[in-house]
């Protein structure tokens, strides 16, 4: 029956109309995209390595953190015992050094899983706590014998074994092959309060005939021991053991490390190909490859360290927070006199055309940016709000870094407070300042501010000073 057809005079029974189907379609998962690559470089040398007798260095991990670069890696120091693999330390200004003299923060236990050996050091920093997750193994030769442990420290340096000293992974042992190395080669990000463990099991199921293969472990538990899920076909599952088979593979590699990028919600893993490090992309869900492949080329002898944040996230770029990455890994470049890799050196470039900050949940990318408000003034966005000030040059006080364009996402957010030009400011008899804003205190830090805003600072007693309340959110870092 076509649309114009009558059926009262054709004498034919009305057809109840079509109805529409009521399942939701899924859309088509975004196109891939291919980013562009700018700004390549690397160091005119080594920039970490042991000292004295110290005959490999490789398998470094690398936080920018406090205006630093911190480094632990793999080598071996006869001061330090027993005699093995151990973890040194050191940490630098830059990228490219100068970085201090190497010291040995971490060597075998002389007993349990890690007797002899303690490698792959992977570091991260959440609320206050270092944890350093790492590969022991108990003796040279083990067959199977590498297995995943945790140390804690508060200070990134003094190390103090967790787990009562177990391993927190051991091999799955779901498949015997001639690769015998066993479970370790971690890497560890922190994200949304969950530590993500990827890392190499040679007798997975999953893996390569030649050992090859990184599976992902998580837990809100630093430990592992309890509220363990493992990524398989159909993403994350809750398990009882960290020993499940490994059923599924995310990159088909060896020594790999790994970071979130916060402004597109996504993994990048970088691991070591024929023509150096690629970086390959994941969404929260393994479930897509946002990205195509990025390669950061050069010379290579073991698996690259990727330049972090303390939880395991990537820098925030300071211009385009939305829009590009730093991609940077300090890598060994050369076979030494051992037969081990050595001399490590950094290579890097950025990645451009993410298109990122899209969602609510890539809005901490712009944390302590300022952009352009739809009032023809100036918005910092700050732990998921926004505060809008008059003048453009004093949002940028607090800010680390200013926007030309106002992604569409911020419209979502809501207005905290304007700050209007001239508003009252307040100073406590310690020298502490503060703006007045709504009937709350806003600290801002000093009086320097308070006059670039051209508000009045009185100074009032510490009985008045401690009735207000305090907002902390312009003071904070």
């Amino acid at each position: 029956m076509t649309a114009c057809s009558d059926p009262a005079a054709s004498g034919s029974v009305p057809i109840s109309p079509v109805q529409k189907s009521t399942s939701a379609v899924p859309p088509p998962p975004p196109k891939k995209l291919t980013l562009t690559v700018d700004k390549p470089r690397e160091s005119a040398g080594v920039v970490v390595h042991g000292v004295e007798d110290a005959p490999y260095n490789y398998a470094p991990a690398v936080l920018r953190e406090g205006g630093r670069i911190r480094a632990w890696w793999c080598s071996q120091m006869s001061v330090a015992q027993p005699g093995g693999d151990d973890i040194l330390y050191s940490e630098g200004p830059s990228l490219d050094g100068p970085f201090s003299t190497a010291v040995p923060v971490f060597s075998g236990s002389s007993a349990s899983f890690d007797a002899m050996h303690v490698c792959d050091p992977s570091v991260v920093r959440v609320g206050g706590t270092y944890y350093m997750y790492y590969t022991g193994a108990s003796r040279d030769n083990h067959a199977n014998g590498s297995s995943i442990g945790v140390a804690t420290s508060r200070d990134g340096i003094t190390w103090t074994r967790a787990n009562n000293g177990q391993a927190i992974v051991v091999p799955a042992n779901d498949v015997i092959r001639e690769n015998a190395y066993g479970a370790g080669q971690q890497s560890v990000v922190h994200v949304d309060g969950w530590f993500y463990l990827m890392f190499t099991d040679t007798t997975g199921r999953a893996t390569h005939p030649n050992g090859a293969g990184q599976f992902v472990l998580r837990s809100r538990d630093p430990l592992f021991v309890k509220g363990v899920e493992a990524l398989g076909e159909g993403g994350m599952v809750p398990v009882s053991t960290t020993t499940v088979p490994r059923t599924r593979s995310v990159v088909e590699a060896f020594s790999s490390d790994w970071m979130w990028i916060d402004a597109v919600s996504a993994f990048a893993i970088a691991h070591s190909t024929d023509a150096g490090t690629t970086i390959t992309f994941w969404d929260k869900d393994f479930t897509r490859q946002p990205f195509d492949p990025v390669l950061i080329p050069g010379v290579w002898r073991e698996g690259p360290g990727l330049v972090r944040t303390a939880e395991g996230h990537a820098p925030i770029h300071p211009t385009d927070p939305c829009g590009r990455v730093s991609l940077d890994v300090l890598r060994s470049t050369v076979i030494g006199a051992a037969n081990a890799p050595t001399d490590i050196r950094h290579f890097g470039l950025d990645a451009v055309g993410l298109r990122g900050c899209a969602t609510k949940a890539e809005l901490s990318a712009l944390n302590r940016y300022t952009v352009p408000s739809p009032e023809n003034t100036a918005d910092l966005v700050v732990g998921g709000e926004v505060i809008r000030f008059e003048r453009r040059s004093v949002a940028k006080e607090f800010s680390r870094g200013v926007l030309a364009d106002r992604p569409a996402v911020i419209d979502s957010l809501p207005v905290a407070v304007r700050v209007p030009a001239g508003v009252e400011a307040v100073r406590s008899p310690d020298g502490e300042v503060g703006l007045l804003l709504d009937g709350k205190l806003w600290l801002v830090g000093s009086a320097e501010v308070a006059a670039l805003n051209s508000s009045t600072v009185k100074t009032v007693s510490e009985q008045e000073w401690s009735r207000y309340e305090r907002r902390s959110e312009l003071a904070g870092p």
